[in-house]
């Protein structure tokens, strides 16, 4: 009698108390930087027209540095977790928004809200899986 054949690779043997390798890097860091980064791009799509009507900022800036900046976390959102540039990318990100309060001083306080998620979520990563020595 044969085995089915499917794409998934065998399972190796491990020794008792080894742990098993992930496939990712940091999944907890992965998944909690991810959700800060998608939440706020998520913001910072409702504040463009926040932005527009309140603040009275021309259609181009609002639309261009708001729709930048959300681009821009959803692309920290899935590099996340690859390397420590992604994590200091992610950090510089963070105080580009508190930056943009000078246009829109409601960034003010969520940049400092995000900021706060964004440490609180790198040290909870931290504590929960120790990252890889060297």
């Amino acid at each position: 009698m044969t085995e089915p054949v499917t794409d998934q690779p065998a399972e190796v043997p491990q020794a008792p108390g080894q742990a098993r390798p992930s496939r990712k890097k940091r999944p907890i860091l992965r998944r909690l930087l991810s959700s800060v980064l998608v939440f706020e791009a998520v913001f910072l799509i409702l504040a463009m027209p926040v932005a527009v009507t309140v603040e009275h900022l021309s259609h181009g800036i609002a639309f261009g540095v708001g729709g930048g900046l959300t681009l821009a976390a959803i692309v920290l959102a899935g590099v996340i977790g690859r390397g420590r540039w992604a994590l200091i990318a992610g950090t510089v990100f963070q105080f580009l928004i508190i930056a943009a309060g000078i246009e829109v001083p409601a960034l003010y306080v969520l940049g400092v809200v995000f900021l706060a998620l964004w440490f609180g979520g790198i040290h909870l990563a931290n504590k929960v899986e120790p990252p890889d020595p060297g």
